[in-house]
């Protein structure tokens, strides 16, 4: 299910529903076209949306699925509980991209959307 924000004028597609809905990098194509049409350049996942392997780094699912987002000038907030990963290298990488400006890692929803409204 899709719930949808408009802050400032930027129209954020929130996915609410339970179950994996990113397991490969062609989940995140069908997801970035079907938001497409929705006139949406911003969405907002929790951690239970995307397959483990994502955070796994040495799977590469990460890098793969994140690079379509950038293809596709989309922004992506995650929201989760992420200091239960042990890997500093994931640690290391979602410090690093919350610094920047189109991926974002999140413990709430208020966060997530706060940094894609910017």
């Amino acid at each position: 299910m899709i719930k949808y924000h408009d802050p400032d004028g930027s129209r954020i597609a929130e996915f609410t529903g339970n179950g994996i809905l990113l397991s490969s990098v062609q989940d995140a194509v069908d997801l970035l076209v079907e938001l497409s049409f929705d006139n949406c350049s911003s969405v907002i996942l929790r951690e239970t949306d995307i397959h483990p392997d994502f955070f796994k780094l040495q799977t590469r699912l990460a890098g793969d699925i994140l690079q379509k987002f950038s293809n596709y000038n989309f922004r992506i907030a995650i929201i989760g509980e992420f200091s239960k990963f042990r890997s500093k290298s994931l640690h290391d990488f979602i410090l690093e991209s919350n610094k920047g400006n189109s991926v974002f890692f999140a413990d709430n929803l208020d966060s997530a959307l706060n940094k894609l409204a910017r």
